[in-house]
Order: C-alpha cells, then sequence, then structure tokens
C-alpha cells in the first residue's frame, strides 16, 4: 500500500479533452499510471494518478489546467475472486468512507491494484496487507 495524490480534472465533453491532457503530462515526461474518466452531459471528470506529482502539478498549471489535488490510497492485491471483497471490508470495518475508488488488473497477472480516496477523517485507516 502507497500514499499518492489523486488529480480531479473537469473537462469540457468533446472529442480529444483527455487527449490533450495526456498530451500535457506526456509532454513534460509524466507517466500516467491510472485513469478513470466519466462524462455526464457537456462535460466530465478525469480522475488520475502520475508517477510524479510534482512535475505532473507544474505541467498542469503551466497548461493552466484546473485540478484537485486529494490524498489516495494505492493498494496491491491479489488477482483472485474475493480479494476486492476481503480489502474493503476490512476497510469498512475500520471506518473509512469512500469517496471514490477503481481497481483495474492486467489479464493474467498475479496482482490487481485498487486505488481510493475516503473522506478526510478517516484517511489515516487504512486495509493493511
Amino acid at each position: 500500500m502507497a500514499k499518492t495524490k489523486q488529480f480531479t480534472i473537469s473537462i469540457d465533453n468533446h472529442p480529444g479533452a483527455v487527449a490533450e491532457i495526456a498530451k500535457t503530462l506526456g509532454s513534460a515526461k509524466v507517466n500516467i499510471l491510472s485513469l478513470l474518466g466519466t462524462s455526464q452531459g457537456a462535460g466530465g471528470i478525469v480522475q488520475l494518478l502520475v508517477d510524479d506529482p510534482r512535475r505532473a502539478k507544474k505541467a498542469l498549471d503551466s497548461a493552466r489546467v484546473a485540478y484537485q489535488e486529494t490524498p489516495a490510497e494505492l493498494h496491491e492485491l491479489p488477482n483472485k475472486p474475493g480479494a476486492l471483497a476481503q480489502v474493503l471490508d476490512k476497510l469498512a470495518a475500520k471506518g473509512v468512507n469512500l469517496a471514490s475508488i477503481h481497481a483495474t488488473a492486467a489479464k493474467g497477472g498475479k496482482k490487481a491494484v485498487i486505488v481510493y480516496t475516503a473522506e478526510a477523517a478517516p484517511m489515516a485507516a487504512t486495509a493493511g496487507a
């Protein structure tokens, strides 16, 4: 488990909107580790984690891209049925109320990864391993 930062960016829902963010970060040599995007009507939200949050902030600021930075936890777990439920049960038992969550695993990979943000007070409580 690792503490990190999640960047949340509000975007206009049009072709290329997410590509513009990816290009801004890529040009600054920032690697996107995780990205979740959703749209609703004319707008959308992009949530992402990067390998270098400080460099990402500089790049986004230079490009005048507004963002919200939120503390997040990145947790590896076995890529098997029930593993996610076990981690989420531990978080719930510690009183962690999730504000956002996304998970991914490579097909055939042995590990999966979840990224979550929590409401401010319980952020110190984590799932453990």
